[in-house]
């Protein structure tokens, strides 16, 4: 397994797990295939597993809490904390306050069955909620010894340098794929400056990217994609052609649409962390495999070029998903 850093210390496998699939969104959720995948990523050398307090919700860190006590190695965990839900609901409340901070990490800490949290992200910002304040109350978390690194997720570059000033950001995680470039224009660029790292999840746009979906899909019971904008019928007839450009480079190299949208986003930056997430071996093998992909600089500029050309049809999430977006 290669290795990347992020930051000025988190090493880590080149790709991480999402784990997020494995207790909601994606339809029914199954434990003993999912800790079955969790093992499966450790033999492959996978050591870097991203999950929430709100998947499930506090499922996800209960399911990996699991995993955890039986395995006598190490991993890194990434978790986060501000976005509250009610189990049944997607409806949700952001609170980034310290005392809600303190909170949410201790109870994280005692499902997860760890003592430190390697990576601690504020998982959606409350731009009413000064993060100058937030990020204080997580550098105390810091110097306790119950974190330590702190992330943010879907930050504005503006912000993230507020941030920054406070206590080092080791991390910003992000959507980021060929369907999904907005932080190319200001946070990537702000993070490089800044030595922050980046973790890129759903680099395979939730599953579509690998090519799998018509505009006549039909999706499982509890699948969120069905709400989502992009995946309306209409608009992933117009998104096919975003994936008809990736095939066709799969199809020249011999691999899969899946491992090419993967081998571009590592060649973006050795500071790039991918967390693609399954429930499933047989994806968990071809997302590993995807790092044996090279792609010459030729055929990234020729992917680049032709992808710039086509449109991306429909929002990334409802307006409630879109809550604490680019803050």
């Amino acid at each position: 397994m290669q290795r990347r850093k992020l930051g000025r210390d988190l090493d880590v496998s080149a790709i991480g797990l999402g784990c997020m699939g494995m207790s909601e969104f994606y339809g029914p959720r199954d434990d003993r295939a999912s800790l079955g995948v969790l093992e499966r990523a450790v033999e492959l050398g996978i050591d870097f597993f991203d999950t929430a307090d709100m998947y499930g919700p506090h499922h996800n860190e209960e399911l990996i809490g699991r995993f955890l006590a039986s395995y006598g190695g190490s991993i890194k965990i990434a978790t986060k904390f501000g976005i509250v839900r009610r189990p049944g609901e997607y409806r949700r409340e952001l609170d980034n306050t310290p005392s809600y901070a303190r909170q949410a990490c201790e109870a994280s800490l005692r499902r997860l069955g760890i003592e430190c949290i390697d990576l601690f992200y504020v998982h959606r910002l409350d731009p009413d909620q000064p993060i100058e304040e937030t990020m204080a109350g997580l550098a105390t978390l810091v110097r306790e010894g119950k974190i330590a690194r702190i992330g943010l997720c879907e930050v504005s570059a503006a912000t993230l340098r507020r941030a920054h000033a406070v206590h080092p950001v080791t991390a910003v995680q992000t959507e980021y794929s060929l369907w999904t470039r907005d932080v190319e224009a200001e946070v990537l660029p702000t993070c490089r400056e800044l030595g922050i790292g980046f973790v890129p999840y759903s680099p395979l746009g939730r599953g579509f990217l690998t090519g799998s979906f018509q505009s006549d899909t039909r999706f499982e019971e509890g699948d969120f994609r069905a709400s989502l904008p992009r995946f309306s019928p209409e608009n992933m007839a117009t998104n096919r052609s975003i994936v008809d450009v990736i095939r066709q480079l799969a199809e020249r190299k011999g691999c899969t649409a899946a491992q090419i949208a993967l081998a571009w986003l590592l060649a973006q930056g050795n500071d790039i962390v991918p967390i693609p997430g399954t429930r499933r071996e047989r994806y968990l093998l071809e997302n590993v495999d995807a790092l044996s992909v090279v792609p010459s600089a030729e055929e990234l500029a020729q992917l680049d070029r032709d992808i710039a050309q086509l449109p991306v049809a429909g929002d990334r999430y409802t307006r409630e998903g879109m809550k604490g977006v680019d803050a």
